[in-house]
């Protein structure tokens, strides 16, 4: 069987949807080939812990996509997509019964944070301040593709001089520094440094700060939202979206190789042997080290390249259990109760603790978890008056999951909840595990339960992801683009990396190098200005 369209895009995370929704948008004729039964990538939800209970398999909470321009400007809302909100975004609880809380207003989150310490609410405000002051310029100098000339200047109109002066300061600042300098107390080192480690850069490197203070800011600003009926949901109205467009997306079939003729992509073969053709680009939603090893091939591939890719650093796997409860967790710490995300298992100095046990390849003694009550968060999650619950901690790579390996770190993360929620054991009603291999099963591009794509580390963002003298999507095939959390500016549900994939490709295959102006004049436009 032999087709042709426009372009094929390669996986059907939210990354390849957002390219393949921008294409649509300018008239191109798509086709996404997805691998797996269902549609989305990281982006799905399913009844594992028990009837009626629905759990995200993977992400969950969606501040990113909540912030994103490019998220935004495709306005889900008229293809099905609802957000939904619990009533604070996030609560840090320790083992003594206290608890740190990012509350949907600001003056409520310094109000709290002010028992920490004096003067840490207005230091708080503060912060947050400075967040709205630079908050458009710099996401979309964040989501653009590099340079990003544009949304720079921008940027540095807004600050001045010695604003992007501390901007700068901050993008390298280690998060344990950054709270030492900010706060008093504890609390407002614990909501920055829980949010920096949803990342695997460290506590105490460069780049954390950066890290922490973009997540708080953004859960302070819109929240940590989640979509009514669960992560699928926003993979739904991506999907729809891209239907309604004329676009066509195609599951269970895998993509065995892109083809190559003269350094220029022109289609690809799937594993059942069928044949698309491309007339003006692939587009792969696959992690960089997938889409140069397997799909492409080293053969077409400059020598520089193949070598860095041997320097590729995955970031690190997550280990997840997912809970179906029959009544709400029983905080020590009632603000707990309210909170979307919770944050627990360590205290400021425990999160050192966890990165150097990471560091050395070892399991953390006491891990530190991220926890989402996803009915507190959305009550269509599970039935009135229960919770649908999970908690995810991260792992190093080359560790043996063996049953007994999984049994004992999932006894840590109960017993860790236990000491802050008193009897969750005996709310349990079902229980699923997803160790690292049964994510990377579930979605080839979560290598070894790794979920972003590669290390957020310094060394392998911007100019350096995913190798160096890269940070665009083109690659060095004509026509192929890498269109996955691999590329700039990497993971989270932002879409930006698949919107700069179509964004290039669009271009590139324009007389003059310019965008349609179909595509210019529609949601896309505030991206497209001076960029």
């Amino acid at each position: 069987m032999v087709r042709t369209v426009d372009a094929v895009v390669v996986g059907s995370g939210p990354n390849g949807l957002v390219a393949a929704n921008a294409l649509v948008d300018a008239g191109w004729d798509v086709l996404v080939l997805e691998a797996q039964d269902t549609l989305g990538g990281a982006v799905r939800t399913a009844e594992v812990a028990a009837p009626g209970f629905r759990t995200d398999l993977f992400s969950a909470f969606y501040p990113l996509a909540a912030g994103s321009p490019v998220i935004q400007g495709l306005h889900l809302e008229d293809h099905g997509l609802a957000w939904s909100r619990a009533p604070s975004v996030l609560a840090h609880v320790l083992d003594d019964g206290r608890a740190a809380v990012l509350h949907a207003e600001p003056e409520d989150t310094a109000a709290g944070l002010e028992e920490f310490g004096r003067g840490d609410g207005d230091a708080w405000l503060r912060l947050f301040a400075a967040w709205e002051r630079m908050r458009d310029p710099l996401l979309d100098a964040l989501f653009s593709p590099l340079p990003a000339a544009g949304p720079a200047l921008r940027l540095f109109r807004r600050l001045g001089a010695g604003g992007a002066l501390d901007l700068g300061r901050l993008a390298v600042l280690p998060v344990r520094r950054l709270a030492d300098e900010t706060f008093r107390g504890e609390g407002g080192g614990l909501l920055l440094t829980g949010n920096a480690m949803h990342s695997d850069v460290p506590p105490d490197a460069a780049g954390s700060g950066l890290f922490g203070w973009l997540l708080a800011m953004l859960g302070q600003d819109v929240g940590f939202p989640v979509p009514v009926g669960g992560a699928g949901s926003l993979a739904d109205a991506l999907a729809a979206r891209v239907r309604a467009g004329g676009g066509e997306i195609v599951t269970r079939t895998c993509v065995e190789r892109v083809l190559v003729a003269g350094n220029r992509a022109v289609g690809v073969r799937t594993a059942q042997g069928e044949l698309v053709h491309a007339r003006r680009a692939v587009l792969a939603d696959v992690s960089a080290p997938a889409l140069y090893r397997e799909l492409v091939g080293t053969a077409h591939l400059p020598a520089r390249l193949v070598r860095d890719l041997d320097r590729f650093q995955w970031d690190h796997p997550t280990f997840k259990v997912n809970w179906a409860l029959d009544r709400p967790l029983a905080w020590t710490a009632g603000a707990g109760r309210g909170a979307g995300t919770v944050h627990l298992g360590v205290d400021r100095r425990g999160f050192v603790d966890v990165a150097a046990a990471l560091s050395k390849g070892e399991v953390p003694e006491q891990p530190f978890l991220v926890l989402g009550q996803m009915t507190t968060s959305d009550a269509t999650r599970s039935p009135h008056g229960t919770e649908s619950a999970w908690a995810y901690t991260h792992v190093p790579h080359g560790i043996d999951w063996t049953a007994d390996a999984v049994a004992e770190l999932a006894h840590r993360v109960e017993e860790a909840l236990d000491r802050v929620a008193p009897g969750f054991r005996s709310t349990v009603v079902g229980r699923s595990v997803q160790g690292p291999a049964d994510l990377e099963a579930a979605d080839a591009n979560l290598f070894g339960g790794a979920i972003n794509g590669g290390t957020s580390g310094a060394h392998q963002e911007l100019v350096f992801r995913p190798m160096p003298g890269l940070g665009r999507p083109e690659t060095p095939v004509e026509r192929l683009y890498l269109a996955s959390a691999s590329a700039h500016p990497g993971g989270g549900v932002h879409g930006a990396c698949g919107w700069n994939a179509a964004r290039v490709a669009l271009a590139a295959s324009s007389r003059w190098g310019a965008l349609p102006r179909a595509l210019v004049r529609s949601a896309w436009g505030r991206l497209l200005r001076d960029t």
